[in-house]
């Protein structure tokens, strides 16, 4: 893989990850424009979690024409997001992003019942390939192997930034889901601080490695591989299950089978394999419902400093979708108590899983 980095107009980084030697033409022929801005982060002292205020975010692009799609190539006139004709996989700082480092939007003569500061850290797109209407699951074994590489060398890189402690790989595939731009990609975000799920996650692994000596993920995992009615793949290397409390009337989570804190610890080998067996699990997932099924893919990792022997990387994987033709609604329970109320029981939606292999 090659991997050659630049800068935009506006003085973002936008980074090539190339499967083949060809060398690049680098300049963004767009003129000059003032970077990014910046946002707030306020803290909710009910909950103890910082709330991201972006306020710019508002004119971000929505659901564009394939023609003025901002991630395809640039071409035939037109100058996007990417300034080449061509590209493989390819990661670029946002134009509107939820964090960036510089200045905080407000003076501080403002005052608030809560502690404030400036929204620090970094918002990546992370786009997959340069076909408009391919599908993270239409992509080749060689292809998403990339994307694994590009994973764990973002997490690497950002990790290492000023102030950094969690990164963050996920892509949102679906309007139903949110998304705003129809062509393949994720996103990668480095926040400033430990996000809510993980340190309620990490806090639950410590308490039980105190009262029993053990690893919470570690057990987990083996209990749903020694029941067996949950699991829907498993290979060499890997194990995707249905969690026995299952929020999502979809949801699946994928472990390595050997202990990893984050994705740069993964081998070659648990790369390769992982390849395969998410392609397999992604067709599973469009043929539940005979069409393609919005969902959140979301990889779970070990914070930069902090708790590190205590996190198992895993993906979770959920959808709203609950029939064909119904949605999962964050409704009264769920958005309101955090009380979530499944519509589906996680054996079947495993069971309906295994059944639709290819």
């Amino acid at each position: 893989m090659r991997k050659t980095s630049a800068r935009l107009a506006d003085g973002r980084e936008i980074i090539y990850f190339d499967e083949s030697d060809a060398q690049r033409e680098l300049r963004d022929p767009r003129d000059p424009a003032p970077p990014p801005t910046a946002s707030e982060l306020r803290f909710d002292p009910l909950l103890e979690e910082w709330v991201v205020l972006a306020a710019h975010r508002q004119g971000r692009t929505h659901l564009p024409a394939t023609a003025e799609c901002p991630l395809c190539p640039s071409g035939g006139g037109r100058q996007t997001e990417i300034p080449a004709s061509s590209y493989d996989v390819v990661a670029f700082e946002n134009r509107f992003p939820a964090l960036a480092f510089g200045d905080p939007p407000y003076d501080g003569t403002e005052e608030l019942p809560v502690p404030r500061r400036a929204g620090e850290g970094r918002c990546e797109v992370l786009c997959f390939a340069a076909d408009h209407d391919a599908s993270f699951v239409d992509l080749s074994p060689r292809r998403v192997r990339t994307i694994v590489d590009v994973w764990a060398d973002r997490t690497r890189e950002l990790s290492e930034l000023p102030g950094v402690e969690q990164v963050f790989c996920f892509e949102n595939r679906g309007p139903e889901i949110g998304v705003t731009l129809h062509h393949p990609h994720g996103q990668i975000y480095a926040y400033s601080f430990r996000t809510p799920r993980t340190r309620r996650t990490l806090d639950s692994a410590q308490r039980y490695r105190e009262r029993t000596g053990r690893d919470l993920f570690a057990d987990d995992l083996r209990a749903e591989r020694n029941a067996g009615v949950r699991v829907v793949r498993r290979s060499e290397h890997w194990t995707a299950f249905v969690p026995a409390a299952a929020r999502w009337p979809v949801e699946l989570r994928i472990y390595p089978n050997r202990r990893v804190a984050d994705l740069p610890e993964l081998t070659d080998a648990e790369r390769d394999d992982f390849s395969l067996l998410y392609l397999d699990i992604l067709g599973r997932l469009d043929r539940l419902f005979d069409a393609p099924l919005p969902y959140v893919a979301a990889w779970h990792q070990a914070p930069v400093r902090t708790q590190r022997d205590l996190a198992y990387l895993h993906l979770e994987l959920f959808s709203v979708r609950r029939a064909p033709g119904k949605l999962k609604y964050l409704a009264g329970s769920e958005a309101a108590m955090g009380v979530f109320v499944n519509d589906v029981l996680p054996e079947t939606t495993a069971q309906r899983l295994r059944e639709a292999a290819p």
